[in-house]
């Protein structure tokens, strides 16, 4: 069953590499040259995924990428990985979906199988991607070709988690596809995990990271009540996550990042209110996290006050651009949301990032294209007036950090148990 991987990135570069260390053939297709040529070179451009990955499996015949989307016609499955995000009105953009269905459309043959693996709204998959699909191609889902939706549960930089072994998810348009795609995923991917519909699977994506969002607002609402009590949040969540039973444990933090836990409730959002449905709770946690940065950048007026130093003309630094640790994913990443607030109350900010070196062209933040990650000495960061802990990479010396300055904002308890020169870290 050979199979095309559209979109390579931090989802479908590792699927098509497991696919392709299962003995499945695999055309990667991405609209960027850029990656294409990386890739059939053998070259890495996401830091957790090793070349060496990428080379075997050029070598072994089992992979190659291309931008030539007419060779759909070679394959018998297809998965699409394209990227979901908000637009300005923080509504749903699944043009990229559209954009690629119409792509692939011309070129569909009979008896192909198309999955969609990007996380979105019940009813993408088998009313906007079928009816573009079916458009483009004069064929008729669920009896000339087959659709269906499995969400993706990629965790970069997490050394345990293996796409082999996470169970997948798989909701077909009709049994026969569903069957399909079972065959497809069981090739490459130890536990199925068979839904109803397309739509029940793209729910379930939605509910997991929805349950995220939740809690981790449930926390930062938690870190400001309990610090107006002078009770540290960490300690407390340190003791409930001894409980055996009914506790899961989450942490705090500067806000949300990533593609899909600041996103994918908002499609949810979207969706409901066709359906006449408010989601006051998803909408609430929303509120939190998103004020979570605002918190962050009081807290370091306070600690710049405790100095007598203004934030206006102060020199911070943001430690951590990407969005969790020890990865070079800085998509949706709070940092940024940080930057700009501490720039428009006048401070001079700078960050620092060993995963991130140079700044890359966004939608969002267009305007910190370019901007280079400071060094880390000793005399680079003596010369900030405060330290912001955005994400805590475990490559960072926190210990040099906290010999080399004085003032440190702690987002992520990286700090516990270390002393500053001043003696005090300033926890938000």
């Amino acid at each position: 069953m050979k199979t095309a991987v559209i979109g390579l990135g931090y989802v479908g570069l590792p699927l098509s590499l497991q696919f392709a260390r299962s003995g499945v053939v695999v055309l990667g297709l991405d609209v960027d040259p850029v990656k294409v040529d990386a890739l059939n070179r053998g070259r890495s451009y996401i830091k957790h995924i090793s070349p060496e990955a990428i080379a075997d499996a050029i070598k072994s015949g089992a992979f190659s990428a291309s931008a030539d989307f007419s060779r759909i016609k070679e394959v018998d499955a297809i998965i699409i990985c394209v990227p979901t995000p908000l637009n300005k009105n923080r509504e749903p953009d699944i043009s990229y979906i559209i954009d690629t269905g119409k792509a692939i459309a011309p070129h569909l043959q009979k008896g192909t199988l198309v999955v969609l693996e990007s996380t979105t709204y019940p009813g993408t998959t088998d009313e906007d991607l079928r009816e573009v699909l079916e458009a483009g191609s004069s064929l008729v889902a669920g009896r000339d070709f087959h659709l269906a939706f499995s969400p993706e549960r990629e965790d970069p930089g997490n050394p345990a988690s293996k796409v082999a072994i996470i169970p997948k998810v798989i909701g077909g348009y009709t049994p026969a596809c569903l069957e399909k795609a079972k065959a497809l995923y069981s090739k490459a991917i130890k536990t199925i995990v068979p839904v109803s519909s397309c739509r029940a699977a793209e729910a379930t994506k939605l509910l997991e990271n929805i349950f995220r969002s939740v809690n981790i607002a449930l926390v930062n609402e938690l870190k400001i009540v309990y610090g107006a009590m002078g009770i540290d949040i960490w300690e407390v969540i340190q003791a409930a996550k001894t409980k055996p039973f009914g506790f899961m444990p989450f942490y705090p933090g500067p806000g949300l990042g990533g593609h899909c836990i600041p996103i994918d409730p908002f499609y949810l959002t979207w969706k409901a209110r066709e359906y006449g449905q408010n989601t006051r709770f998803i909408e609430l946690a929303g509120e939190i996290n998103t004020a979570m940065p605002g918190h962050v950048v009081n807290r370091t007026a306070e600690a710049l006050n405790a100095q007598q130093k203004p934030v206006k003309g102060s020199r911070v630094l943001v430690l951590g651009l990407s969005y969790k640790p020890n990865v070079d994913d800085d998509r949706e990443s709070p940092s940024y949301v940080l930057m700009d607030l501490l720039k428009k109350r006048g401070a001079e900010v700078a960050y620092y990032d060993p995963y991130v070196p140079v700044i890359r062209q966004t939608r969002e933040h267009a305007h910190w294209a370019g901007t280079r990650s400071v060094n880390w000495d000793r005399e680079t960061l003596a010369g900030f007036d405060a330290v912001i802990v955005a994400t805590n990479h475990q490559s960072v010396s926190c210990e040099q950090l906290a010999g080399w300055t004085h003032c440190i904002v702690d987002t992520r308890n990286a700090l516990a148990g270390i002393r500053t020169r001043a003696g005090q870290v300033w926890k938000a």
